[in-house]
């Protein structure tokens, strides 16, 4: 193929995509996004719609027979979407695991008479997987998957000895840990100290989860049963105080669902807060009888889109009106927090995933709202004040070794609470953008907390070149934590190519990070030109887009000819992959939380934009000689 008719192409499939981006945006005018339906969210919620059909009783109960249709709704929808092997995974694209499939078990225990050959073929998958169904060797398995983080082996555990697949009698209890739910009612500063077993984001879950295997199987430890039993009004009184006005605590099905089966399990029926779960459970439902893993991830994804959409050709008709920048400004400013979190005692400043009440504000959504203010051209007052806000609540939040975690600062080193590589790079990026722009006093911090953050980059980088992540996974990667290098390596050659601009924290070594960064990606690249998310696994729309997007970065800042080839060969990819920016099939490359899988089906389409944009400026300008490679 010539250059020329590559860049022709490039530029039409970009359009394409653009224009498809553009046309999924809401009424509102921001992009809300469609999260897949899951099989672990769907069971949770069945096994909470088939207790409360068996309660007649409660007044926060619905009625049974409503209840019943939607777990046997749920039910319908695990049948039909049951792999080959006889388990499930986390989406309908995903392999099986034994966390979903022990799950779904649970969902059908019994009404085993009505899907006999669902239940029989999910027994035989668990059997192969854990060596057995009886207790123990099935909750080992379940245990090793997540190691010393608690925060879902124990509320699946859970599930699964109230729904008697741990065996009847008080014995089974003996298989759950006891979490300690009694710690929610100290000071939520003293959380940091307390290294509690599960992540800053799941205190419902401690709690709802600790007490029902309390009342099942309380401590012999007198002290601890004394100390349990007289703080449980209390923390139920924290649970209240925690729980959005929508009910779903983090907007998220699987946690809503274990809070509030464990409520019912531990007797707690006219809890408001299971009232109010249960509403956001059932308006959670979609019309085939199945649940997402969270309602929507507005925030992130209207950020994303922003981002992508300025990458380009600003001559492109295919762009945002001013209108309509105005429009995602203040749509966007509107979604900062400015008074403390109830949840996780946040200050003001930051900003969640979602517009929605469940969310939480992160590490990795505020940076992303901080770009997109730069991008948007907010440079009046209540952009500044937001932003000043906003990068004073990252600087605070930077973890003592320079790296950024998700939500709390301090919390311990279970996932999403220590830092991470690619939230620390999206805060780096987002410092950038706004350090000259904030009064003197701000841009010395943000200078201090830059040199710390790459020194935590630095020690990060892997022998190879690689950057692991934690937001993104692969369920193809061979390592155990199925990490997503490519996601990783992308997110932080992207902070170090924007830094190069202005030599901001940079110096000789920086630049022999980002080379080796580089190679590896270039190695990295699947002989059919895509790539997936780690060597030798195979190349999807997303991932091939993240490698994409930050070799162009690389190009613009270095003028480096030699992995022009690598660029050339994954436009080409991408552009045969996407049907010219017509068609995005989607992979499974989330991680939610706790190794809990999900895809978003804008996020091919946002990524696709990003990376042919970039590429059509690197591809456009370089010289001639520089584009000779394979024809």
């Amino acid at each position: 193929m010539s250059d020329d008719t590559r860049i022709l192409r490039m530029q039409q499939s970009l359009d394409n995509a653009r224009r498809h981006l553009l046309s999924l945006r809401n009424e509102q005018g921001f992009w809300e996004g469609h999260l897949a339906s899951s099989a672990l969210s769907t069971a949770t919620a069945v096994c909470v719609f088939d207790r409360l059909a068996k309660i007649v009783e409660s007044p926060n109960a619905m009625e049974p027979q409503r209840a019943g249709e939607l777990a046997q709704a749920g039910r319908n929808w695990l049948a039909e979407h049951q792999n080959e092997d006889g388990g499930w995974g986390d989406t309908t694209d995903s392999l099986s695991n034994i966390s979903t499939t022990a799950l779904c078990w649970c969902a059908f225990a019994g009404d085993e008479a009505t899907q006999p050959q669902t239940v029989a073929t999910a027994e035989n998958w668990l059997r192969r997987k854990a060596g057995s169904l009886e207790p123990g060797p099935l909750s080992q398995a379940i245990k090793q998957r997540y190691g010393r983080d608690h925060t879902f082996s124990v509320p699946i555990l859970t599930t699964m000895a109230l729904t008697g697949r741990l065996g009847s009698g008080p014995q089974c209890w003996k298989i759950v840990p006891q979490l300690p739910f009694e710690l929610a009612a100290f000071p939520r500063d003293w959380f940091a100290m307390l290294q509690l077993p599960v992540v800053s984001y799941a205190l419902p879950a401690l709690i709802a989860i600790g007490l029902v295997r309390h009342d099942n199987h309380p401590s012999r430890n007198p002290l601890a049963r004394m100390a349990r039993i007289a703080l449980r009004r209390r923390v139920l009184g924290v649970l209240e105080q925690i729980q959005p006005t929508s009910g779903g605590f983090l907007e998220a099905t699987p946690l809503t669902s274990f809070v509030t089966l464990g409520l019912l399990g531990a007797d707690e029926f006219n809890s408001p807060v299971v009232r109010n779960g249960v509403e956001f459970l059932e308006q959670s439902c979609r019309a085939d009888g199945s649940w997402p893993i969270d309602t929507n991830l507005a925030t992130w994804v209207s950020t994303l889109s922003v981002g992508a959409m300025q990458q380009g050709d600003d001559h492109s008709s295919v762009q945002l009106s001013n209108d309509e920048k105005q429009t995602l400004a203040e749509w966007l400013l509107s979604q900062q927090y400015t008074s403390r979190h109830p949840y996780t005692n946040a200050s003001p400043g930051g900003w969640a995933w979602t517009d929605l009440p469940g969310g939480v504000p992160d590490a990795d959504d505020t940076p992303g709202a901080l770009l997109t203010l730069q991008t948007l051209g907010c440079d009046h007052q209540q952009a500044l004040t937001a932003a000043t806000a906003a990068v004073g609540w990252l600087l605070d939040l930077q973890n003592s070794d320079g790296g950024m975690p998700t939500f709390c600062r301090g919390w311990g080193k279970l996932p999403f609470d220590r830092s991470s590589c690619d939230i620390t790079a999206h805060g780096l990026r987002a410092w950038h953008a706004w350090r000259q722009h904030l009064p003197p006093a701000e841009q010395s911090r943000m200078a201090k907390a830059q040199q710390q953050a790459m020194g935590f980059l630095a020690r990060s980088q892997r022998s190879d070149g690689a950057w692991p992540p934690l937001w993104f996974g692969n369920q193809y990667a061979t390592d155990v934590d199925e990490t997503n290098l490519t996601y990783g390596t992308s997110r932080v050659l992207l902070a170090l190519a924007e830094l190069h601009t202005t030599d901001e924290g940079h110096d000789d070594s920086s630049y022999k990070w980002r080379e080796h960064a580089t190679q590896w990606l270039s190695l990295a690249q699947n002989t059919d030109g895509g790539w997936g998310g780690a060597v030798g696994v195979r190349s999807s729309v997303e991932e091939t887009a993240f490698a994409l997007e930050a070799l162009c970065a690389v190009v613009e800042v270095s003028k480096e000819r030699g992995i022009q080839d690598s660029i050339r060969r994954g436009v080409d990819w991408l552009i045969e992959a996407t049907k010219e920016g017509t068609d995005f099939p989607t992979t499974p490359v989330g991680f939610y939380f706790a190794k809990l899988w999900y895809y978003e089906q804008l996020y091919p389409v946002i990524y696709t934009v990003a990376a042919l944009g970039r590429a059509a400026q690197v591809l456009a300008s370089a010289p001639e000689e520089a584009l000779e490679g394979v024809r």
